[in-house]
């Protein structure tokens, strides 16, 4: 059986291209996908048009507000969990426990109990921040699989590197070998 796949997006750029680069392909290979984005990630996405075509897509709400308590969660048991793509600053609150939106809750939550991929999508600049380093130790000892470094996404200064494509084939072939062990 094929897992459900809970994406997390922040608003970082790329997440126009969520749609096509990752949902799509992931239901394509037969899994269910719930999404939750950060608002601000949502308000982006509304303004495209994307979170409708999104919806459409998952046959799920995209979620980015919390539900009330008497309401029933509209998204089905997650068994994977990928952050794509992952702003540096939600990266960061991730690698402290800081759960201050609906995306961040979700992933607190549950990175101890269910597996978590984490693309985070930042620059040179964010790389050279001190505690970045930190960040990164603290998500790797808490065992989060990263797509990260030279050969996925080699950094680049801010806004020297142009418009990139989003390291999507990595992203799905990591879904893909831990839901092989997974069976």
């Amino acid at each position: 059986m094929m897992a459900t796949i809970g994406v997390v997006a922040s608003a970082a750029g790329g997440v126009e291209q969520l749609r096509e680069g990752l949902v799509q392909p992931l239901i394509e290979r037969g899994h269910v996908v719930a999404l939750t984005v950060t608002p601000t990630a949502g308000g982006w996405l509304d303004r495209t048009g994307e979170r409708t075509k999104l919806a459409e897509l998952t046959g799920l709400p995209v979620r980015s507000e919390p539900r009330f308590p008497d309401e029933d969660t509209p998204h089905p048991q997650i068994d994977l969990y990928v952050a794509a793509p992952w702003t540096a600053s939600s990266t960061a609150k991730l690698s402290l426990g800081i759960a201050d939106n609906q995306a961040l809750t979700a992933l607190c939550e549950s990175i101890a109990t269910v597996p978590v991929i984490v693309f985070p999508r930042v620059n040179a600049a964010h790389a050279r921040q001190p505690a970045w380093p930190d960040h990164i130790a603290r998500l790797r000892a808490a065992g989060v699989q990263l797509i990260y470094g030279d050969d996925v996404w080699p950094l680049a200064e801010p806004r020297a590197a142009g418009p990139r494509v989003l390291p999507w084939p990595a992203i799905i072939s990591a879904v893909e070998t831990l839901e092989a062990g997974r069976s």
